[in-house]
């Protein structure tokens, strides 16, 4: 969107899960609402001094539903009195493991949050655990939370992680899972990444794995092709890349963003700023300073060293790798973090970057097919 700036808020960093690939270092640190204050005043100034218009803000963690539904109504006017004063438009997403949700929660996610609400589970589910018990546990929670979301007319999108297992089972046991057992028809499947502390869990994440990857996505690109994509089921990023391809409105993931920090930052709660929730609570050496220690939130964006690193890729990457790539101006080089966990480096192209070009030169087969099978359907029906 033009004119338009995307925070990630880490409400809090206390969770209530312990998840073993998890990149986050969970502190026991929530914002006041007298922070959230200072805060949004700073951003929002810096919005009119940039002319933006419209900001989205992310609520994450930490676990984002371990402050009370009655905080985040007083954080909701808070933020649209300071937005309604500048003139600036204020869109809300919540990000949450739901193992915290209840009916409480229903009134401020119809309000704040437009009905709807993400999540994450992944099939098979190897990591994600409460704390002190196996995913067995967090399986049952979960499905128990969700359920109930949904019968209160709550939209749950999902994110998954392919682990060795999901590439062991194949994409068909996979899409069965989500969409026929589960009856969740939006769904995401994001590449797994090391980030953080390393483990033993996250040196089993099938990263180096991109021909087995490219594999199973392709297959589950042709199952919800043949099985979804007539009855509504999202399945991402397919579906974005197949409106991309169509030549349709279409919003891509921030992996392949021109440039992430042009339109994107992340605030933790301890005031700490950082291009995302990956690099807020994973890489202090990669802060760009704390937004309640300035004056200007535009001066520590533009002052910071860090941030100029991030300004830097783009050059590089075309300098050195990307140039002559059929898909330059829809990848743009790919994810920074998920680059920077396996070469310690910003200026090499992301590490899926062959599944990337399969996946794209998949989803432009099939906009191709869908075009010429609906111009048939239109000469047959006239």
């Amino acid at each position: 969107m033009k004119n338009h700036f995307s925070l990630i808020l880490l409400s809090t960093l206390q969770c209530n899960a312990d998840c073993e690939y998890c990149f986050e270092d969970k502190t026991a640190d929530r914002l006041t609402l007298d922070r959230l204050g200072e805060m949004m005043r700073k951003v929002l100034d810096y919005m009119v001094e940039k002319s933006l218009a419209a900001l989205t803000i992310y609520w994450q963690g930490g676990e984002a539903m371990l402050l009370p539904p009655g905080w985040y109504e007083q954080a909701h006017d808070l933020i649209q009195r300071e937005a309604d004063a500048r003139g600036k438009q204020v869109f809300h997403s919540l990000q949450s493991n739901m193992l915290a949700y209840s009916s409480r929660w229903n009134p401020v996610i119809a309000k704040m949050f437009g009905n709807s609400v993400g999540t994450s589970l992944d099939y098979p589910n190897l990591h994600r655990k409460l704390l002190g018990q196996g995913p067995e546990s967090y399986n049952e929670i979960w499905g128990k939370r969700v359920r109930e979301a949904r019968a209160a007319g709550i939209d749950v999108q999902v994110i998954a992680v392919p682990n060795q297992a999901t590439l062991d089972i194949g994409a068909e046991r996979f899409y069965t899972h989500f969409v026929d057992e589960l009856g969740i028809t939006d769904f995401q499947v994001n590449t797994p990444f090391p980030g953080g502390e390393a483990t033993r869990a996250k040196k089993e994440l099938p990263v180096a794995e991109v021909e087995k990857l490219s594999r199973f996505y392709m297959e589950l690109a042709d199952v919800w092709l043949e099985r979804g994509y007539h009855q509504g089921v999202r399945v991402g990023p397919l579906d974005a890349l197949l409106q991309h391809f169509s030549h349709e409105s279409a919003t891509l993931p921030c992996i392949w963003g021109e440039n992430c920090a042009n339109a994107l930052v992340s605030i933790d709660a301890r005031g700490y700023v950082a291009q995302c929730d990956c690099w807020v609570t994973s890489y202090p050496d990669y802060h760009y300073g704390n937004i309640f220690e300035c004056d200007s939130f535009g001066e520590l964006l533009s002052n910071s060293p860090a941030r100029q690193q991030f300004n830097e890729r783009p050059v590089q990457l075309i300098q050195r790798d990307c140039l002559s790539c059929d898909y330059l101006s829809l990848c743009h080089g790919g994810c920074p973090v998920r680059t920077y966990t396996v070469y310690s480096s910003l200026f090499e192209k992301d590490p899926y970057c062959e599944l990337y070009k399969t996946m794209f030169s998949r989803m432009e087969r099939a906009a191709r097919t869908l075009a010429r099978e609906a111009k048939v359907s239109h000469k047959v029906a006239a």
